[in-house]
């Protein structure tokens, strides 16, 4: 039999290119002969990111179109015609067995010539409000995976399953708690808090623990603070003996396992991560994406009573909402209860299931 030939499109954010990367990583897996080719957005991070995990990319002129009055917006009109007319050119070429999108501008165009040439399409839908490009596709692709149960809403049901976002595979419970503490420097018994703003960290959640970090602490409560590499040397001198301060965190095993809570954005990739790890949640999500996803990700969980969530225009509750987060025992278990029935730890494999199943040959 032929190896497989696989198109793979999406970027613009590691949100969109880490799914994609794990799709190919575990198509590879089963069938190393196979032949994937990304298509991504000329200019944007996977054209860098994916050469390094090892695949090949082409890329797109194409962008978004701008929300305020902008020159590029003149553009757009005829970005979508070249994107449509290379589209075209890669997949007559390429002559793909299946095109899968998971999301940013390239995959639009791509997945609309491959649906216009009768080629199986899937698409993997990270955020449980999905955008409009995957909203556009999902009347005419074979199949739409999801993370977020109730997308039945948006999409047509009969394609619509529930498989999960790819996550990195992580091994939490195989590092003890107080191993993990003593690994970071941390008192191995006392309770801890670990804050993420991502690698880059969140300005509006380090500002809120610079000035919250007293209170926090009188709860008995250490916390570990990943603040970003852009904003560690702001911070750097509020350590002492129950606040560490590091810039980023490689060992993201061994910081799971530390945490006896978790203070986070609400990326869609962040949130299936967490949802596997099981530990209490407190939700900030950023206002600053398109589309308000993390919003809309954060009350998806906060509904199902699998986390708070605090908006960054209502940080005055902080205090309140904390203090019952850190004392009700009952519903910390609740939330860890929650969590694991939304986890998907086999994301990656299920949704490649349902790629495989969709090519005859």
């Amino acid at each position: 039999m032929k190896p497989y030939k696989l198109i793979i499109s999406g970027g613009g954010t590691g949100g969109h290119i880490f799914p994609a990367v794990a799709i190919a990583l575990e198509i590879k897996k089963r069938h190393a002969a196979a032949d994937i080719l990304f298509v991504g957005a000329l200019g944007k991070m996977e054209m860098e990111k994916v050469p390094k995990a090892g695949f090949p990319i082409q890329g797109l002129w194409i962008s978004g179109f701008q929300r305020s009055l902008s020159l590029q917006n003149l553009l757009f009109p005829f970005k979508v015609i070249f994107s449509l007319l290379r589209s075209y050119q890669i997949v007559k070429t390429f002559a793909p067995d299946a095109v899968i999108g998971t999301g940013g501008f390239a995959s639009g165009p791509v997945l609309q010539v491959a649906q216009w040439l009768k080629k199986p399409t899937l698409i993997q839908e990270q955020n449980s409000y999905p955008g409009i490009t995957n909203r556009i596709l999902s009347k005419k692709v074979s199949k739409i995976c999801v993370a977020f149960q109730g997308m039945e809403r948006f999409f047509p049901a009969s394609k619509t399953i529930l498989t999960g976002n790819p996550i990195r595979p992580l091994d939490v419970d195989k590092n003890p708690s107080t191993t993990a503490k003593s690994f970071f420097g941390l008192d191995p018994n006392k309770k801890t808090v670990v804050v993420l703003g991502g690698s880059l960290g969140a300005q509006r959640i380090n500002d809120l623990i610079a000035q919250e970090k007293e209170f926090m602490q009188s709860f008995g409560l250490q916390i570990l603070w990943q603040c970003g590499t852009r904003y560690y040397e702001k911070y750097k001198g509020q350590e002492n003996e129950n606040v560490f301060i590091r810039p980023f965190v490689q060992e993201m095993d061994q910081l799971y396992a530390a945490a006896d809570f978790i203070i986070s954005r609400a990326g869609a990739g962040s949130l299936s991560e967490l949802s596997c790890v099981g530990k209490p949640l407190l939700l900030i999500p950023s206002p600053n994406v398109t589309a308000n996803h993390q919003v809309h990700n954060a009350n998806a969980l906060a509904q199902q009573g699998a986390a708070f969530l605090i908006e960054e225009s209502n940080l005055d509750a902080y205090q309140k909402i904390f203090s019952q987060w850190v004392t009700d025992m009952p519903l910390q278990a609740q939330m860890k209860k929650q969590l694991k029935t939304l986890a998907k730890p086999k994301a990656a494999e299920a949704i490649v299931d349902e790629i495989l199943k969709m090519i005859t040959r």
